[in-house]
């Protein structure tokens, strides 16, 4: 990978409707530990949203609850609540985004929780005095942050 903007990349390719790495190549099997976590939930519609994930990879243990997901990664125990708005994203184990929050073009790392109406990617000059943001404009928050 190298650097944020690669990986990045990398990540977003497996999410493309043709990616050059095709995870569910049945001749490159992926071997995996699984972690004992319920199965991905989708909660349609739930505070006034319709919540759905398109174009996306949503791993076990994560809930959608009433919010929009596209073309994004969800690891296992993420949590988007309602009318939360998740895309270009890579969102590691346990991170929690608030009701209303928006999520554009980021990588959020382990256990980061955003409040209600939280703004990633959306204003990056704010965003580079609050985090790293990469020479293509991908906006990093770092492991286990928590905003007030």
């Amino acid at each position: 990978m190298g650097t944020l903007d690669s990986y990045y990349y990398a990540s977003m390719d497996l999410v493309a409707p043709l990616p050059v790495f095709d995870l569910y190549n049945n001749e490159w099997p992926i071997l995996v530990w699984q972690f004992h976590q319920p199965p991905a939930k989708f909660i349609h519609s739930y505070g006034g949203t319709d919540g759905y994930a398109l174009n996306s990879l949503v791993c076990s243990g994560a809930v959608v609850t009433g919010g929009r997901v596209d073309q994004s990664i969800l690891a296992p125990g993420v949590r988007v609540n309602a009318r939360a708005e998740v895309t270009g994203a890579v969102l590691f184990d346990g991170v929690d985004v608030g009701e209303g929050a928006i999520i554009r073009r980021a990588i959020l790392d382990k256990n980061v929780r955003l409040p209600t109406g939280a703004r990633i990617g959306v204003d990056l000059d704010r965003d580079q005095k609050r985090f790293t943001v990469s020479a293509d404009g991908v906006v990093v928050v770092g492991k286990n942050q928590q905003f007030e």
